[in-house]
């Protein structure tokens, strides 16, 4: 099989702005691509640049692009290592548009086996149940707005977004945790926002609200505090930010710095990467939670089908499209009922972009 040609679009979508401790998104800063083949198969990736995290934003994503769609035309889509590694020996980093490329790949695999790709990836169907989030606002409001989740939406898990000022946020949680009971998980994310003091002081603040975990309370570069934290409080550490690749993953373990990883194709470079860091975490006894940053239904989708495959993730932050998309520009794919998710019984991915929406956007194409 070869690779005849690559789409690139610019695939923004617009937002509700949404407040975490690095910053404020008010669109999606998406990038789709489509890779077609001599098979008359098309494989579909899309991902979600995040700038605050990973230092990439939708035009370096749409630029390394194009770079990428002239290395692989007229190559076999499905010699994923060799595809995957002609991008890693042309640039290093740069994981969040490596990603949707990745998720072509699998596209085109799991197809041309006329597999869903959670069957390719040896996985079994079940419906995950996703966290809500509730972004950073006044106490008051997130008050209200846990409250809701919970009387109206039926929710199961709040996850909380802290990072701003601890002793503020230890009072946001007991709100929180009084407006929705007892019987609701709650979960935090920092999003790297306290320093390794504040870190303490916040854990140690909201142990008595029976918090699941948290997040990455601090920054990347204090990864060598992890340890001491972890022994300073009963509240589980998850690292996000800390892990892009399986070589973080076994740093962090190594170091008894982590409680649980949480895996992002947009962080790690795509399936490829990710499978890697689930199987050395599964080795190690450390669970796995999947999640986001703020794709459609097409990257969300690839993110169930792997949790459908990967049995060390234990946690489903599966969210993205919740988060104030003020447009869904998907055909099939993954939908919500409820916070569980369905998928359909649908080769590959089982998604693709609304062609309408794509007439909107700003592309370009590669041809053999």
């Amino acid at each position: 099989m070869q690779i005849t040609a690559v789409k690139i679009y610019r695939f923004s979508i617009p937002m509700v702005p949404f407040v975490i401790a690095t910053g404020v998104m008010d669109y999606a800063q998406n990038t789709y691509i489509e890779v077609f083949t001599d098979a008359g198969l098309k494989g579909v990736g899309e991902c979600s640049a995040f700038p605050v995290i990973v230092g990439e934003t939708q035009d370096t994503c749409f630029v390394l692009a194009e770079k990428f769609a002239e290395l692989w035309v007229g190559k076999d889509p499905l010699n994923i290592e060799d595809r995957n590694a002609q991008l890693h020996a042309y640039i290093a980093g740069n994981y969040t548009i490596k990603s949707a490329f990745d998720m072509c790949l699998y596209d085109i695999s799991a197809k041309a086996k006329g597999l869903p790709l959670y069957k390719f990836l040896g996985g079994t169907y079940f419906e995950p149940e996703s966290d809500l989030t509730i972004g950073i606002d006044s106490i008051d409001n997130m008050r209200a707005t846990a409250h809701d989740f919970v009387a109206n939406r039926h929710v199961n898990i709040i996850k909380v977004k802290l990072g701003k000022n601890a002793e503020e946020d230890i009072l946001r949680i007991q709100a929180i945790r009084q407006a929705v009971g007892n019987n609701t998980k709650i979960r935090v994310d920092a999003n790297q926002g306290y320093t390794p003091a504040d870190a303490v002081k916040l854990l140690q603040g909201i142990e008595k609200f029976d918090i699941e975990f948290c997040e990455q309370p601090m920054r990347t570069y204090d990864d060598d505090y992890l340890p001491e934290l972890i022994q300073q409080t009963a509240i589980p550490v998850m690292a996000d930010e800390s892990v892009y690749t399986h070589r973080d993953a076994e740093r962090l373990i190594r170091h008894m710095a982590t409680d649980s990883i949480n895996i992002k194709l947009a962080k790690s470079g795509g399936i490829a990467e990710a499978l890697k860091i689930h199987e050395i975490c599964k080795r190690n006894n450390i669970p796995n939670m999947l999640g986001g940053m703020l794709e459609s239904r097409i990257a969300l989708s690839a993110n169930v089908h792997l949790a459908l495959a990967c049995d060390n993730i234990a946690y489903h932050d599966f969210d993205s499209c919740l988060l104030g998309h003020l447009a869904d520009p998907v055909i099939n794919g993954v939908t919500y009922k409820g916070m569980l998710l369905q998928t359909p019984d649908l080769p590959g991915i089982g998604a693709e972009a609304d062609q309408s929406f794509l007439a909107q956007c700003e592309f370009v194409e590669y041809k053999l």
